[in-house]
């Protein structure tokens, strides 16, 4: 695959290892109109890392690893200019290494990045993890800013680390790329980031509130660190249904009970369907791709919101 590797730069960007937020109500409302206490965003979630189920989960956006966030000032800029470069910057598939605390010298794996809280994801050993402390100083080694797929013009790459491209087993025939994917998913259910004008900073979410839709595609089965194909979606200028177009990402966060939000992909390239082909491999996860972990057989789970009812011919079964 010919990629325009020598026109990269590669910069050190730095992050501490974020503490989860609270807000005023501990409350979060479903879109079942159910107040739920639940862990959420930040923090070191130690039980939860690429290749784990991300549906069904009692939590809400939960951030598999580590979330990073930028908290310096700069005499120049925003308040925000640092964490804001910390997030644009970071790739999927960057690596990182501990600067600061128990951990110091330990290296690990960018495998997304979370809009609205504005985090970078990270991926470390369990060992590593135990030893990890909030505030910890993590620098990022980011490369794939202007990252081109040198052969296909036409498909925009974003958020993607050159090292993932020659890990992601993807087959060049003529003009098309074949590109491995463990789910396709209709652009109609993609929910929380439509509306902005970019995707270098974050993800869109996966609703999986209709039941019947997330049975058809199997979406129920979805995993941190699963490729996807986003059918009819288009993220060159933000993301947008555009029929004959295809975006492929990468789930960075968990599902969630609020209206309008779900698992959360960070797009990794878009082009014309014609030309960006999606091929089903139950094995397309980053953390197969990077040796990190052997892979359990997929199953579906639940939402926390599902009616507790079966499904019958593609219909929720009415009760006496």
């Amino acid at each position: 695959m010919n990629l325009n590797l020598a026109d990269l730069v590669m910069v050190a960007v730095l992050g501490q290892v974020a503490h989860p937020v609270g807000r005023a109500n501990a409350y979060r409302i479903g879109h079942d109109g159910v107040p739920r206490v639940l862990p959420t965003t930040g923090g070191i979630v130690l039980n939860q890392r690429i290749g784990d189920r991300c549906v069904g989960l009692a939590g809400d956006h939960i951030e598999p690893g580590i979330a990073l966030h930028n908290n310096n000032r700069e005499v120049i800029g925003s308040r925000q200019g640092p964490n804001l470069a910390l997030l644009t910057y970071a790739c999927v598939g960057n690596r990182v290494r501990v600067i600061s605390g128990p951990a110091t010298g330990q290296t690990g794996l960018v495998t997304g990045k979370h809009g609205g809280v504005d985090h970078v994801l990270v991926d470390f050993a369990p060992a590593v993890l135990q030893r990890l402390q909030i505030g910890d100083r993590i620098q990022v080694y980011s490369c794939g800013l202007g990252l081109q797929l040198v052969d296909h013009p036409a498909v925009a790459v974003t958020n993607c680390a050159p090292g993932l491209l020659k890990r992601w087993r993807l087959r060049e025939s003529g003009n098309q790329l074949q590109v491995p994917v463990t789910h396709l998913v209709p652009a109609r259910v993609m929910g929380s980031g439509l509306g902005k004008n970019t995707i270098w900073r974050g993800d869109y979410d996966i609703q999986l509130f209709d039941r019947a839709t997330r049975e058809r595609y199997h979406l129920g089965s979805l995993r941190f660190g699963d490729f996807v194909a986003i059918v009819a979606a288009d993220t060159r200028f933000g993301p947008s249904y555009r029929p004959g177009r295809v975006t492929i990402g990468v789930i960075v966060h968990g599902d969630s009970t609020v209206s309008g939000h779900g698992p959360g992909v960070v797009p990794l390239l878009t082009g014309p369907a014609t030309v960006l082909r999606p091929s089903l491999d139950p094995q397309a996860n980053l953390a197969v791709y990077y040796g990190l972990r052997t892979l359990t057989p997929a199953r579906s789970y639940p939402t926390l919101t599902d009616p507790k009812v079966p499904l019958v011919a593609g219909v929720l079964a009415r009760t006496s």
